[in-house]
């Protein structure tokens, strides 16, 4: 996942701040939420473990095989949960992604791929697979656009139409229960993780 390192000092950077965020969360946000605040935890951290400049420091070769376990049984949890709705489909994807991303930084991941007629054929430098980081792409560029709308504050949206006093009260509440806050993470992971996908 190693890019450009202006770019791998900003994911690893933002990354590292949302996971940070999402930790404060499962601290002390809504109790019904802690445990989506810590996968989503789990999650930053791991992009910007996996966004590290390659100047600063390279991860070891088989740091690809405790990715596939961490996420893996991460979109397992997810899988079981997206029955009772609520943000585990895209704990699903997004843990799916990272598996994929690992497998992609496996050495000799992206050296050959066979043609369809046997030709061989250099598959990029990371080993992805056109079609499947396609989807991942449009997947995760319309999560980010679809949320881009919800991200101004409720209470905001009320003191534009005149009622100041519910502007005022959402002054009080916990940075770590602020639900604007909670979907300016998700978005910003959901950007990430499409730049991440493009190194692909």
């Amino acid at each position: 996942m190693h890019g450009p390192a202006l770019s791998g000092w900003l994911l690893m950077l933002l990354c590292g701040g949302t996971g940070a965020y999402c930790l404060l969360r499962a601290r002390s946000g809504p109790t019904g939420e802690r445990g989506a605040a810590r996968a989503e935890a789990v999650m930053g951290f791991g992009m910007a473990a996996m966004a590290v400049p390659a100047a600063l420091f390279t991860l070891p070769d088989g740091m690809w095989v405790v990715y596939v376990v961490v996420f893996g049984g991460a979109a397992a949890r997810a899988l079981v949960g997206a029955r009772r709705g609520g943000h585990h489909l895209h704990h699903l994807v997004g843990s799916l992604a990272m598996v994929y991303m690992a497998v992609a930084m496996a050495p000799g991941a992206g050296q050959v791929v066979h043609g369809a007629h046997g030709a061989h054929t250099a598959a990029g430098t990371a080993g992805g697979i056109p079609l499947l980081t396609g989807a991942l792409l449009a997947y995760f560029a319309l999560y980010v656009l679809g949320t881009a709308g919800r991200l101004i504050p409720v209470d905001a949206v009320a003191a534009g139409g005149g009622s100041g006093d519910r502007a005022s009260g959402g002054a009080g509440i916990a940075w770590g229960a602020r639900p604007e806050l909670a979907m300016a993470c998700r978005s910003t992971m959901g950007l990430a993780m499409f730049a991440m996908l493009l190194t692909l």
